[in-house]
């Protein structure tokens, strides 16, 4: 399935349409989207298996967010059982993709120790805080090249997992063909996707300031935008239909 290509005012479309999907259920959504984070957040504490352990149940718990925009925009009752949905449809597809990230970012993480960046990643995956910020400035100072090179694969891994657990659930595809298809369309649509990242992130700003209360509004409207982006970027077979036949009936 190849995406379209939307013209970059759409990264701000995006942003409004999942406005519109948490106005049509605020309070459930608000509560669904704090229930799985903050459950997400206590898994990734457990020690050795915790980190691990979320980044498999991570793309489960986006499909269920998913399956309830889907409902949403169909007029349909957010329910709370909407939440655990992923782990009742292509559960076994969405925790391998799940593995293939985890995988992907180990050797990522690899990559980096092997060209220059061992002292930075080992601060990292200590998983203690740093007491002093001089330390980690100098580590990441040092990693350079390393520095670099693993932002960029970890923007690629990241593109490639923004849509796939919509394509799995939705679209039947299998996790490999999913990466590669939401890879595709975020390199097709980097300016529309860098608008809608740039918005974001003066939101998130902005929801950061009054006791991060803000966060109950955005953390939902990120993932409701999120379904709005792959309904746009990917439209159904019926739409592309009805877009061709407009095409095709329009006067030269």
């Amino acid at each position: 399935m190849e995406a379209r290509k939307v013209n970059i005012a759409n990264g701000w479309l995006w942003i409004k349409q999942g406005y519109w999907l948490l106005k049509k259920s605020p309070v459930l959504w608000v509560s669904q989207a704090v229930i799985g984070v903050v459950g997400l957040l206590g898994i990734s504490t457990i020690p050795v298996i915790g980190d691990p352990l979320a980044t498999l149940l991570f793309p489960i718990l986006l499909a269920g967010y998913m399956f309830g925009c889907r409902a949403l925009e169909h007029d349909e009752e957010l329910e709370l059982s909407h939440l655990l949905a992923g782990f009742h449809n292509n559960t076994a597809q969405l925790v391998t993709l799940g593995g293939i990230s985890l995988i992907c970012q180990m050797l990522i993480l690899g990559v980096m120790m092997i060209t220059g960046g061992a002292t930075l990643v080992s601060i990292l995956m200590s998983g203690q805080p740093v007491d002093n910020p001089e330390i980690l400035a100098q580590a990441a100072t040092g990693a350079g090249f390393a520095l670099m090179l693993g932002m960029t694969l970890f923007s690629m891994l990241l593109m490639a997992m923004q849509f796939a657990p919509m394509l799995i659930i939705f679209d039947e595809m299998s996790p490999i063909d999913a990466l590669k298809a939401s890879l595709l369309a975020c390199l097709r649509n980097i300016l529309p996707l860098w608008l809608y990242g740039a918005i974001m992130l003066l939101f998130m700003m902005a929801a950061s300031m009054p006791m991060m209360l803000g966060w109950l509004v955005l953390l939902p409207v990120m993932l409701s935008s999120m379904y709005a982006i792959y309904r746009d970027l990917f439209p159904t077979p019926t739409e592309l239909a009805m877009a061709h036949e407009s095409e095709t009936n329009t006067p030269g």
